[in-house]
């Protein structure tokens, strides 16, 4: 299909635009699952030990003919520490054989064809309404796929009149499983503490509603050239709920995005 309709913020539609060639790439979960952990392990805190842990304790060996291991022993006599095994690794109170380093690098390159191809196919699975399905979202049948909705979306300044064009939009059933999730997960230790991830909004670069990023349980607002993989994927398994601006979708009418397609199907 490469032609899809426009909707209005009351859910009603009026024109209809024409698709960018990016909706043509092929569905290429591995890429994208590759992609997200390297990008992924960006985001990762470094760790490490300090060097000089479990041997901050005068110990020396007391060689052989006693009957005793060869091991490092605290010196001293009189209190408990003395005498036991100390300095060296595998013994108790002693220092780790191959500590963590915090100056080791923990995250993962990615190749730029292979991101850019990942992108594509993150943004083309939007439009495959199995995939959004299968993620958990609730999608009526009757909502045609991708959806693109005017430009009036972009100067919305308010988190409850996004709501309401959410919910006139027909997602109030997906955005009542995120509020259901949420609610659930009322202990502190509870593993579902996190809401459940609703609609994504990928929006014009100089767009008003870029403000209201995650003022809704589950709603993110993205622009075209800061969303990514993560955001169209999350925990790697395309594909979220997306909504798109009129803008947006001109703006996805770039030459990087052809060009991976272009090298995708010559491949």
């Amino acid at each position: 299909m490469n032609v899809v309709k426009i909707l209005e913020l009351d859910g009603s539609n009026q024109n209809t635009i024409d698709l960018p060639t990016v909706f043509k790439t092929p569905y290429r979960p591995e890429v994208i699952q590759k992609v997200y952990n390297n990008l992924n392990s960006y985001s990762f805190q470094k760790q490490g030990r300090y060097p000089a842990a479990g041997q901050m304790v005068s110990a020396e060996s007391r060689n052989t003919g006693l009957g005793i291991a060869r091991l490092a022993r605290a010196k001293g006599e009189g209190f408990p520490r003395a005498g036991q095994a100390a300095g060296v690794a595998g013994v108790r109170h002693g220092r780790l054989a191959h500590p963590p380093v915090s100056w080791k690098n923990i995250y993962k390159k990615v190749n730029k064809k292979e991101k850019l191809l990942a992108l594509c196919s993150a943004i083309a699975a939007t439009a495959n309404a199995d995939l959004i399905r299968k993620r958990g979202h609730l999608l009526n049948n009757s909502i045609q796929l991708p959806i693109v909705v005017s430009n009036e979306i972009e100067s919305v300044t308010k988190s409850k009149d996004l709501e309401k064009i959410i919910i006139k939009l027909g997602f109030e059933d997906d955005l009542k499983r995120t509020y259901a999730r949420r609610i659930k997960s009322v202990h502190k230790n509870s593993k579902n503490r996190r809401s459940a991830l609703s609609v994504l909004i990928i929006v014009s670069n100089d767009a008003n509603i870029g403000r209201l990023n995650n003022s809704l349980p589950g709603i993110a607002v993205k622009t075209v050239k800061s969303v990514s993989v993560l955001d169209l994927a999350p925990g790697s398994k395309p594909a979220r709920l997306t909504i798109f601006s009129e803008n947006a979708i001109k703006e996805l009418n770039t030459l990087k995005f052809t060009s991976s397609i272009n090298l995708e199907m010559n491949n």
